[in-house]
């Protein structure tokens, strides 16, 4: 799994994990400005890397894995910050609850959570968010337009969801989706000293129901915060300067160590 890094100078180290259906390279919306205060590390997960169109997804629990050891093995033990949108709240929460290293905050931005189901429910689930996915991959960029509010997004955005999605094998749809909706957690999860906010927006919030159940469980001084006039994944697509605002303010919080 190929890790890239930006603003290596700077001693805070914030970890940033990208959703589902896009690469690492999405994060080019906000890697000018929080390199400027941070080094940040952005692993491009197998299956979603453009420069390795060969690889296939694993599974959260490895990739969650591979990020701690890479951490650790370059002297990063404590670590400032892990972001994580969707499949990527996924991967960092399993980071935070088997405690391989240190984190002063953290922030699961619409992080998926393991269900609670019946076990062949749960393949059906997938089938279906496959299904779905594999589907999208056939459509063209018109089609798409149809899909997207074009208020909000460009035909730039559409043609890079076009090519992210052109670059997922089937076997990285279904592993991608089925990690994500069944990846093992401690039971219990131990107390985890780290500040967790869980970010939804307003929009998507009946579909993030479950999930803030699960972190309220598993992560009960977690704070659930609702951010108007958002849906799945966009706060920092679409709104990049005040996500960068409201990240560094977390990270900053008065009483914090950071």
């Amino acid at each position: 799994m190929t890790i890239h890094e930006f603003g290596t100078e700077k001693k805070e180290v914030l970890v940033l994990f990208h959703p589902l259906g896009a690469r690492w390279d999405v994060f080019n919306y906000v890697t000018p400005t929080l390199q400027k205060d941070f080094h940040l590390v952005i692993p491009a997960m197998p299956g979603f890397d453009p420069d390795a169109p060969e690889t296939d997804f694993t599974c959260v629990e490895r990739i969650a894995d591979e990020t701690a050891a890479w951490l650790i093995n370059r002297g990063h033990k404590s670590i400032t910050c892990l972001y994580g949108c969707s499949m990527g709240g996924a991967v960092a929460a399993r980071m935070l609850a088997v405690r391989k290293l240190h984190v002063d905050c953290a922030v699961l931005d619409g992080g998926m959570t393991p269900y609670r189901f019946w076990k062949p429910l749960t393949y059906l689930i997938g089938i279906r968010d496959f299904m779905m996915l594999e589907i999208g991959k056939h459509m063209s960029v018109k089609a798409l337009r149809n899909m997207f509010d074009p208020e909000k997004y460009t035909e730039d955005d559409l043609k890079y969801i076009k090519n992210a999605m052109n670059g997922m094998s089937a076997k990285t749809i279904w592993r991608s989706f089925y990690s994500c909706n069944n990846y093992s957690m401690p039971d219990p999860v131990p107390q985890i000293n780290s500040r967790i906010a869980y970010w939804y927006g307003a929009d998507e919030k009946k579909a993030r129901k479950w999930d803030i159940e699960y972190i309220r469980k598993a992560f009960p001084t977690a704070q659930i915060i609702e951010n108007t006039g958002m849906d799945h994944a966009e706060f920092f697509t679409l709104h990049p300067k005040e996500f960068c605002e409201k990240l560094t303010a977390w990270i900053r919080l008065p009483g914090s160590s950071n």
